[in-house]
């Protein structure tokens, strides 16, 4: 035989596998499968005890949020599922692959957003800090509202200012102190054009006053006959 049929025959034959390493990998599918049964058989149970663990809340009507221990990310799924078809708010809190846990909520009665927010922070969240975020919030409202007032009062006294400081217009032609007095708001004598009645009273006699006619009768006389001389 050359040396070519030689190497032929060689390729032939496909390549030998030892017997020990078919039952390593026959001994690893056999794991792999049964892990994966198990895992399967875990995630039924878990599925299972989680509908019987909802059902049973929702019927309690003095239960409104359920909590679960720290769960990952493929039995999270589960209970979000199964919180959806019961018709359920499901909200996870808490960081990934650390204490990630999930909460259900009743939809009668919703976490509001300083429950969310205190939770996703992890605090603590209760009826007594509920109250006092609450009475915090109010008085914030409160503070706000005289603060708007206050605004609105300093407005309106800024409209009655006047808009030019004549103080300070007029300061470099008549000096500081005529500008003050300049800018001086003058103040309405209210008795201006009044004349007292006791004033009004004519307090001569008969005679005075009749002499007092005759004597302006006569000195209008006296001027009439002045014009007509000059004339």
């Amino acid at each position: 035989m050359d040396l070519l049929g030689s190497i032929m025959n060689s390729m032939d034959k496909p390549p030998t596998i030892d017997t020990k390493e078919k039952l390593r990998q026959k001994k690893a599918q056999e794991a792999f499968l049964k892990q994966q049964n198990k895992e399967k058989a875990r995630i039924l149970q878990f599925r299972h005890e989680t509908e019987i663990k909802v059902t049973a809340f929702a019927q309690d009507d003095y239960q409104t949020r359920l909590k679960f221990p720290t769960l990952d990310k493929v039995l999270r799924n589960i209970v979000h599922e199964i919180s959806e078809d019961a018709g359920m708010l499901a909200y996870s809190f808490g960081e990934e692959e650390v204490d990630r846990y999930i909460m259900i909520f009743k939809k009668e009665s919703p976490p509001c957003e300083d429950e969310l927010n205190a939770l996703r922070n992890g605090q603590e969240w209760n009826e007594e800090i509920a109250k006092r975020l609450a009475a915090q919030r109010e008085q914030e409202k409160i503070d706000e509202m005289l603060d708007e007032q206050k605004r609105m009062m300093q407005k309106r006294t800024n409209q009655d200012k006047p808009k030019y400081n004549y103080k300070e217009k007029y300061q470099h032609l008549v000096g500081l102190e005529a500008a003050e007095q300049a800018a001086k708001k003058t103040e309405t004598n209210k008795t201006y054009g009044f004349v007292p009645s006791e004033n009004k009273k004519d307090l001569r006699s008969i005679e005075q006053t009749l002499a007092d006619i005759r004597e302006k009768k006569r000195l209008k006389s006296d001027n009439g006959d002045v014009k007509n001389q000059a004339k």
